[in-house]
């Protein structure tokens, strides 16, 4: 029998003991909390088991991917972007969630982003949209994208920053920033060749090494060189017949051993065909929409996907390396690490009036003037009396559809009701659509009435009694258009809006033109008309951004970020015929190599209807007194003055270009390598620096696998774009 005493001692040993032990795992896990985030990974690494492991490399639902619950790992979990924040569908299949708190701002496709030239509007948009994301527990935000534009065909070009591959590279970073000062992964997308939709799944490019790394590659290097994104997609396509999503060459070779990317690279949800090839060709985490997993049956389910069971097979076969699949475990912990469990993570915010205004500016320093005879616009409200507002798109939601891409906003703007808003009773506008994109698009009680023949009458009787047309029409996100999964029939405007145009100007030739499109479009009436804006799609404050340039309040600044040209066939891509674009047999090749774009119209002395660069303002500005430092290290300045020479405050974009004389090798005409936006007072002038560091000279050397330097004299050419050079110099390597 134990006596009390003792009773007591026993008591207050196993106390002790039990204080001592607690204090132990408290310390510990003290200590565990002030762990580097690589020293973390290594303890969790050995705590987790082979199923664990392999878990956390597939998805587990439409948008997550596992994590470790007993370990207090979380799932990662995705949105879409690059636009605005995609609304919440179902776990297992692609049906909206029926949330009410999923809405969100959109903002304008990063055609129009990068038409600003302006890397401050890139870091705010990359802001904005990061805090809605961490609003929403994202982790990872599908986006931005940089494939470039290579022929005005590809329906997903909307998503992208055009076809020189130097503004891309520099639009690109601030945007990433901006996005991961929010604990919200970047995921920069598609890499890579992912530049038509036309087969996008099985197309299998070949690409000459110069094409690859001086056109293709240079805004992803940008992004994970310069931008530190934590996230990186795989593209759907083939290159040099692997598929893109685990292609040895470009996810190990280039982006982990060249780059040293030490992110993690996720799949195009189904963009994966082979488990041996995705387990040691570099790719991390798989998604997927062909599963509907729990409702479909076991045969689709999660854990069959490449790096699923067949991953787990292989490990305990040993036909699969252990050190592999730590590395890939690795990278997914140390995104979480700087996201979801980062201790510095911001709480966001969602549809703010900081992100509206955000939405606006970038709407706005985008929108691009590409005609303006006589000085039609801005309108003068004080000799206009009557407006005809004429078009599908003055009325059309363009946030809806598109893809992936399409947003459930808070609110949109159409721009009828933006020109409404602002205009209000002074000015009489009569609206009608003149064309319609489709009975589908409609109510089926209400598609009798949209008859192309009375839709278009109906729209020149209106023009033939006002005193201005605004036509307000181009593309929409219909597939076959600017839309996900599809590339566009021809350059010309769908549903009959030529032959409208035509007959309205036919009554009315006091016309602007308000093209809403992610792509270079024909114009067979452009001489006919006074007035053009290329006004992209450009989101929740659409309506107001149109209507603020198109009344003055707003000077345009954009720049155009891609050729338009005046026929399909004068684009380098369909020069060549089919095996160049979209292929033969599902084999293509890039037979216009590096000269892409305005490097290709340049080069062969093809005039475009409008170039890269271009972008009119409503004010002028005068070039002048370019001086060339010199060279020291391979870097030179060029220092040189704008002047605004008009009557109102404006932007131009000052765009540096390289031109190498007498080459030995096959080279653009001239090459982007620089530019700065500046805005201007009237009567105000501005020095402009704009440095070009040895790489501004170089070309990929494919003989020694490496960039290279060509000695002797080249030409540096300044002016307002690719086609209007005001300042010439030249400088000696």
């Amino acid at each position: 029998m134990i006596s009390i005493s003792n009773q007591y001692c026993i008591q207050k040993v196993v106390s002790v003991c039990a204080f001592v032990i607690l204090a132990f795992i408290c310390q510990q896990g003290q200590a565990q909390k002030t762990l580097t985030g690589e020293a973390q990974i290594n303890i969790w690494l050995k705590q987790m088991t082979l199923d664990e492991k392999v878990a956390m490399c597939h998805a587990q639902s439409k948008f997550t991917s596992k994590g470790v619950p007993r370990l207090g790992i979380p799932e990662v979990t995705m949105s879409d972007g690059p636009h605005g924040v995609r609304a919440e569908v179902n776990w297992d299949n692609w049906s909206a969630a029926g949330w009410t708190n999923d809405s969100c701002t959109a903002f304008p496709a990063l055609t129009c982003l990068a038409a600003t030239f302006n890397p401050q509007m890139s870091l705010l948009y990359g802001q904005a949209i990061g805090e809605e994301a961490r609003y929403r527990n994202k982790d990872v935000l599908l986006g931005p994208g940089v494939n470039i534009y290579r022929t005005p065909l590809n329906g997903r070009n909307f998503e992208y920053m055009g076809e020189d591959p130097y503004l891309s590279s520099i639009m690109v970073v601030p945007y990433i920033k901006g996005v991961q000062q929010n604990a919200v992964a970047a995921c920069v997308k598609h890499y890579a060749f992912n530049n038509q939709e036309l087969w996008r799944s099985s197309v299998d490019v070949s690409a000459s090494d110069r094409a690859m790394f001086e056109i293709y590659l240079p805004a992803f290097k940008a992004a994970v060189m310069e931008g530190k994104a934590w996230s990186i997609m795989g593209s759907y396509n083939k290159f040099r017949g692997e598929h893109c999503c685990h292609n040895d060459l470009l996810l190990n070779k280039i982006l982990k051993d060249e780059w040293k990317f030490d992110g993690v690279v996720i799949s195009d949800w189904g963009g994966v065909h082979n488990t041996t090839q995705a387990i040691n060709n570099g790719l991390d985490i798989e998604m997927g929409t062909g599963t509907d997993g729990f409702g479909k049956g076991a045969k689709n389910a999660y854990d069959f996907y490449y790096l699923a069971n067949a991953y787990k097979t292989a490990l305990r076969n040993g036909e699969a390396s252990m050190t592999v699949l730590n590395d890939k475990v690795s990278r997914i912990l140390r995104m979480i690490l700087r996201t979801s469990m980062s201790k510095n993570r911001p709480f966001g915010s969602l549809v703010s009036e900081a992100h509206s205004t955000a939405a606006r500016k970038v709407a706005e320093e985008g929108i691009v003037l590409l005609k303006n005879q006589d000085n039609f616009l801005p309108l003068n409200l004080k000799e206009v009396k009557t407006i005809a507002v004429i078009g599908e798109n003055a009325t059309r939601s363009l946030t809806i559809g598109g893809g992936s891409s399409g947003l459930k906003v808070k609110y949109e703007v159409s721009p009828l009701q933006g020109l409404l808003d602002k205009v209000g009773n002074s000015v009489n506008i009569n609206y009608q659509m003149g064309y319609a994109s489709g009975a589908s698009d409609y109510n089926k009680e209400e598609a009798s009435s949209y008859d192309a023949d009375s839709l278009m009458r109906e729209a020149v009787t209106i023009a033939s009694k006002a005193d201005v047309v605004i036509y307000v029409g181009g593309l929409n996100k219909n597939h076959l258009q600017d839309s996900e999964d599809g590339d566009r029939a021809g350059l010309n405007l769908p549903f009959g809006q030529d032959k409208l145009l035509t007959e309205i100007l036919k009554v009315n030739k006091k016309v602007a033109i308000v093209l809403i499109s992610g792509n270079a479009v024909a114009m067979p009436w452009v001489n006919d008309v006074p007035a053009i804006l290329q006004s992209w799609y450009l989101g929740s404050e659409a309506g107001n951004a149109i209507a603020s340039v198109l009344l003055g309040e707003v000077n345009p600044s954009g720049k155009l970020p891609f050729t338009f040209p005046v026929q399909l066939s004068d684009n380098g891509a369909h020069s060549f015929g089919a095996i160049s674009y979209p292929g033969i047999d599902k084999k293509q090749e890039y037979k216009e190599d590096i000269l892409v774009g305005y490097r290709w119209h340049d080069t062969k002395k093809i005039e475009p209807l409008f170039a890269f660069g271009h972008g009119l303002s409503y004010t002028n500005f005068l070039y002048k007194n370019l001086q060339l430092s010199r060279v020291v290290n391979g870097v030179v300045t060029a220092t040189f003055t704008i002047t605004n020479t008009g009557k109102v405050y404006g932007g131009e974009v000052a765009q540096l270009y390289v031109h190498k004389k007498n080459s030995s090798i096959i080279r653009a005409e001239k090459e982007l390598k620089g530019f700065q936006k500046v805005f201007l007072n009237p009567g105000e002038s501005k020095s402009v620096s704009i440095q070009l560091k040895n790489n501004a000279f170089q070309y990929y050397d494919e003989t020694k696998k490496d960039w290279a330097t060509e000695k002797g004299e080249y030409e540096i050419q300044v002016g307002g774009s690719s086609r209007t050079i005001r300042l010439n110099g030249k400088v000696i390597l």
